[in-house]
């Protein structure tokens, strides 16, 4: 490696160049350079509040949900009424019950015979080759689903699901039906950002992309069940 008088003088040499380009420049902010400063820190806040936002709207979401071993031995003791057919429960976390799920089951009191509960997660490679499918029985008819797709690709849900096989099941998709959760973002006092930062989390979370057409879901086999979530 470089002895520290060498990376010294090196990044000193690189400093004043530097130094010399933003004293030449710092003279046109008041003359228009402060509009494109101002785009940019616009640009840099909303981003830095969706990131934060969806950090702490997850942290929300899995402080009230149940862990799912817990829900499995609940359901092993007191089993509810079960109907045909295949619902599917977006999960972001696989080892928390969906919230989806537990508010369609208080609703409707029912579940189906087969209940996945889907984990998609992003790697760091642009594509996934090979198996991109984890599937784990969990018994009673439950099954852990893990796809995984590159952050080039787009997650085509439906497609992945005709190529999965595990015992008993079988993916037939007019006979499957996808739950989601649909939280409505309500801004608070409690800990995490400035209010004004939340009301600018929760406009965006209206206007995002939904969970139906970013996982090419057939809009006419889903199901939105909604929630309000303080931040």
């Amino acid at each position: 490696g470089w002895s520290r008088l060498t990376a010294g003088s090196l990044c000193l040499f690189f400093l004043v160049i530097d130094l010399s380009f933003f004293g030449a420049n710092i003279i046109k902010v008041a003359h228009g350079g402060w509009f494109p400063l101002l785009l940019a820190a616009v640009i840099f806040t909303v981003m830095m509040t969706w990131k934060k936002g969806r950090k702490i709207l997850s942290e929300r979401i899995q402080s009230d949900s149940q862990p799912l071993e817990d829900f499995l031995l609940e359901i092993e003791r007191r089993p509810p009424i079960r109907v045909p057919g295949t619902a599917i429960f977006m999960n972001g976390n696989a080892t928390r019950t969906p919230p989806a799920l537990i508010h369609n089951l208080e609703h409707n009191k029912v579940l189906h015979e087969r209940v996945l509960f889907l984990t998609v997660k992003t790697r760091l490679v642009p594509y996934v080759d090979g198996e991109r499918v984890e599937i784990e029985p969990v018994g009673n008819g439950f099954y852990r689903l893990r796809v995984f797709y590159g952050y080039m690709e787009d997650p085509e849900i439906p497609r992945v699901l005709e190529n999965v096989k595990a015992p008993g099941f079988k993916f037939d998709p007019e006979d499957t039906t996808y739950f989601l959760g649909r939280e409505t973002i309500m801004a608070s006092k409690r800990p995490g950002m400035a209010i004004w930062r939340e009301k600018i989390f929760a406009l965006i979370s209206r206007n995002a992309t939904s969970a139906t057409a970013y996982f090419c879901l057939p809009p006419d086999r889903v199901v939105e069940l909604g929630s309000q979530v303080e931040i």
